[in-house]
């Protein structure tokens, strides 16, 4: 399989490439969005890794203009702005998947696998869990086929969850990463456990089974096992 690795920084775009062949990939590497766009045109690839903050063309811009002209391989956006905002963009513009630096070499992998597995999804990159399911791109969530209407919040939150299924997910890192507070306090807390509350009416009143649990004195955890609830 033939990967392009988008990366301004040599030095991590080489440490990629090196790993990435040792897993058994074919990897060229472009160190800006220009160098990248003409690849993309004049070569074929599985699966694009591509950074966004590159000098001149950004990996936004790049991504619009070859989604714009019918290139369906999959992308997977690397970047150290891991906003709601910049999410939501890159889901709007035609991204596969999206991973926040610092990032685990073996995540990286992982994810590569799973695009190069699925492919290009027209309906667009999904997170789920049993018979829970949510599209990143049209923001529609369902569980057993009903549609869940969710707060842009609730919606951050439940993909938070997702994509650490199985993990222990504590309020510190709710409040960083999806409140953008690095300082949390008793107020922040309400709110936070005010919002779970609400994500879970909508998502586990149905009778379904539990899906989102509290891990008592911890934090939360979104695991269709019950036995990990704690409280």
């Amino acid at each position: 399989m033939r990967i392009l690795v988008v990366e301004d920084e040599q030095k991590v775009a080489r440490a990629l490439q090196e790993g990435l062949q040792d897993e058994g990939f074919s990897v060229v590497l472009a160190f800006s969005g220009e160098d990248a766009f003409f690849r993309i045109h004049t070569e074929d690839f599985d699966v694009i890794v591509l950074d966004l903050m590159l000098p001149g063309r950004d990996g936004f811009e790049v991504l619009s203009a070859v989604r714009q002209r019918g290139v369906k391989t999959p992308v997977l956006l690397l970047t150290a702005r891991d906003t709601l905002e910049d999410r939501d963009r890159g889901w709007r513009q035609g991204a596969d998947d999206y991973l926040a630096k610092p990032f685990a070499f073996d995540e990286l992998v992982s994810r590569i696998r799973i695009l190069l597995r699925r492919g290009h999804s027209t309906d667009g990159p999904r997170l789920g869990i049993a018979d829970l399911d949510m599209n990143l791109v049209t923001r529609r969530v369902t569980r057993a086929g009903r549609m869940i209407d969710l707060t842009a919040r609730e919606f951050a939150v439940l993909e938070y969850f997702l994509r650490r299924q199985g993990q222990l997910v504590r309020r510190d890192s709710l409040a960083s990463d999806v409140w953008n507070e690095t300082m949390r306090g008793t107020p922040l807390n309400n709110v936070i456990d005010v919002h779970i509350a609400r994500l879970r009416r909508k998502i586990d009143s149905d009778g379904s089974g539990k899906l989102i649990h509290t891990v008592r004195g911890m934090g939360f955890m979104i695991s269709d096992r019950a036995a990990t609830e704690s409280t």
